[in-house]
Formats: structure tokens, sequence, C-alpha cells
């Protein structure tokens, strides 16, 4: 049975998620300008950049410069992702970045590995270092992800059994520190999901942590990013993280050319959401802006279909041809 949400809330992941994965680096001006013409567009959530190893990420070694660039919109948080204590310190050092307590959980060791420089049960434990961290600091911790939650290209299949055992884990640690937790992402970090494995996942999620909001993280790798959406939505998901224009990837998921496909696009979602009569409170002709944006700045067509095809708004003012 559809019970799909009248409200869907969209994270913007592209400035981060895109630019990252590219070979090169791209003028701060023109990424601040993609930042502020999405707050512009109506999402209320942008995660701008990563403060990661420079040596290992290049592309995001002035993430603080980029925040010091950009032209704040009230109402909008501009977040950034951390891996570790270093990156979370530099973070914190930036007033602009909104600070947003995350746990990072892994359903396959050799993802943690690849991403971390350690295993899936070690960066579990970490977590309640985390955990208090935030608290110490004031920081809310709002959401956990589990990545690569489907499937992943260094280890193959993930069984529910295993993401149900780091689920599992997580509500234990969560019961023991008294904690509570607003959000848990299912990530699927290099394309293994499909519409089943989304409806059963979820479930999962909601079977072992109840009254938690389940959001996911989609990668179109395969194609059917989309397709997973809509799954979810049917299954009463609301929280989604995307890219602009489908920017993005990981630069650790084992494919051969050392990429995946980004997540699903921003706007082409927004529009299935339109369509279906779902708000999202976004204004899709400034988001379609900012996703043109994204490909004058990248130089290369990019993968989002409504960008080049357009909505529906001129046609059905136009009317039926005579």
């Amino acid at each position: 049975m559809s019970h799909l949400p009248r409200h869907v809330e969209i994270h913007e992941e592209g400035p981060r998620e895109g630019f990252q994965i590219e070979p090169r680096s791209f003028p701060l001006g023109e990424r601040a300008a993609l930042v502020e013409a999405l707050a512009d567009a109506g999402l209320a959530q942008i995660q701008v950049a990563s403060f990661v190893s420079p040596q290992r990420v290049p592309q995001m070694a002035d993430a603080a410069e980029l925040f010091g660039a950009i032209r704040k919109r009230p109402g909008v948080r501009y977040t950034a992702l951390w891996l570790n204590e270093a990156g979370y310190r530099r973070a914190r050092a930036v007033p602009q970045v909104d600070p947003v307590g995350t746990l990072h959980y892994y359903a396959s060791d050799a993802f943690a590995r690849a991403n971390n420089g350690r295993g899936a049960d070690e960066m579990a434990a970490l977590q309640r270092d985390w955990l208090r961290r935030y608290r110490a600091d004031g920081v809310a911790v709002e959401a956990a992800y589990v990545m690569t939650a489907f499937g992943c290209n260094l280890e193959g299949e993930i069984s529910e059994a295993t993401l149900s055992r780091v689920l599992a884990g997580l509500a234990a640690m969560l019961r023991d520190e008294g904690a509570s937790l607003p959000k848990v992402y299912l990530a699927d970090t290099v394309g293994w999901a499909n519409p089943r494995a989304v409806r059963r996942r979820v479930d999962l999620v909601r079977q072992h942590l109840p009254g938690v909001r389940v959001g996911l993280h989609l990668h179109d790798t395969r194609g059917i990013g989309m397709a997973n959406a809509w799954a979810a939505l049917e299954h009463g998901v609301d929280l989604f993280d995307a890219s602009v224009a489908g920017l993005g990837g990981c630069p650790f998921s084992g494919h051969a050319d050392g990429s995946a496909a980004g997540n699903i696009c921003t706007e082409d979602l927004a529009f299935l959401c339109a369509e279906s009569g779902i708000d999202t409170g976004i204004e899709l002709e400034r988001l379609l802006h900012a996703a043109r944006l994204a490909e004058r700045i990248v130089g290369r067509r990019l993968d989002g279909k409504l960008m080049h095809a357009g909505t529906l708004q001129t046609l059905r003012a136009r009317g039926p041809a005579p």
C-alpha cells in the first residue's frame, strides 16, 4: 500500500559530493555562486564542502575559504562533512559552518578501510566517542549514516543480516548512552540498491530504531536511483540527500576509473515530487538555473534530465495543439 508523504525534505550535497570527485579544482567564486543559487531555489540545507585530507582530496583544500565567500541566506543551513578529529576541529574553527553532529557506520569492512583506514567494527566503536564529543561541544547529534547499506564494489553483497547487525549495534549504543537520534540514513554509496531492497531495509531501520526518521542517500550508478527514490516515497520516506544536476561520486568506490555516479539528481527528484503532489519547498525554475550553472562550471554535459528537457509548466500553459 502506498503511503506517499505530503512533504519531502531534500538536503543538497552537490557542492561537496560533486566537486570533490572532479579531477581538477574549480574557482572558489564559481562554487560560492552555485551554493547561493541553490539557497535561492529553496534548498534549506546545503552541504558546502568537506574538511578532509587535502592530500587525498585536494579539491576540498580551500573548504574554509569557500564558506567565507558565501553570502548566507537566512533560514538555510550550510553544513560540512568531516571523518576524523582533525577535520572536525578544522570545521569548528570556521564560523560560517553550521555544525551538524553526524555518526558514521559502515556495512562493508572493505569500504570502511578504503574511506577511513579503519575497519567497520572499529569505526562503529568510535561513534560512542563522537557522541560524547558532540555533547561536550554542544553540537546536536542529528543523524547516523550507514554507508554501503545495500552493497559494496569492494566486498560484494551486503546481506540484510549484516545491516541488521549494524543497526542493532547503533541502537544498543544509544541505549547505553541514554541518547536518542532523530534520523538514520541508509547510504547506497556505490549503487547496489533496488526498489525491493529499499523497502525491506527501510523496514529494518524502523524495526531496530522505532520512531526514527529514515533518510536515503541514493546514487544513480546503474540507472535506477529514481526508481529507488519512488519506492522509498511509497514507503513513507520523506528525507533524501540529492545532488544538483547529478553531480558527484565517491573517490574510493572501487570502480575501475576510480569514480561512481553521483547522488540522485536534486531537480529530477523535486520534479518527481511536484508531479506526485508532494511539497518540497523548492522553486523548480530557480533550481534549474542552479543546475545549468553547475554544468557551465564543470564544462561538460551533466546527467540531470529536467535541466535539459525543462519543466511542463510552459507546455501546460500553451494548452493542446489546435
